[in-house]
């Protein structure tokens, strides 16, 4: 069954502008470990940022009203990794992995895309 489904755009400028102003802030502030490090190691890590982004923007819309119930979510909880396949899928962990027990999600569907101006992300949230 069908819990919820967010879709989210980002304009690459816009967190190019927020890396320049805020640096290490920003990025500790939002993401994991994992998803700096991978980021950091591509050419132009603003776009693979904006792609994650998207990626937690979209999941939190479709949790919809669910996601007022947990108000310590940090936006570094929802993190993004590709699967060995190559196929990219949510990481949970603190709060926000506790609230997904307790929703009962199944699965996180994610699709993700980038271009030099845009990032997208699709999520479909399964019980």
């Amino acid at each position: 069954m069908i819990l919820g489904v967010g879709m989210d755009i980002v304009e690459v400028h816009r967190i190019e502008t927020l890396l320049r102003r805020f640096g290490s802030r920003f990025v500790t502030r939002i993401f994991s470990d994992y998803e700096i490090a991978y980021c950091e190691k591509r050419s132009r890590p603003a776009r693979h940022y904006a792609v994650r982004f998207a990626a937690k923007e979209a999941f939190v819309k479709a949790l919809g009203e669910r996601r007022a119930a947990y108000p310590g979510m940090r936006w570094s909880d929802i993190g993004v990794q590709r699967s060995p396949q190559g196929q990219p899928t949510f990481i949970f962990s603190g709060t926000i992995k506790e609230a997904i027990g307790q929703i009962g999600l199944r699965q996180a569907h994610l699709s993700l895309t980038h271009s030099t101006e845009y990032a997208a992300a699709v999520v479909i949230l399964e019980t």
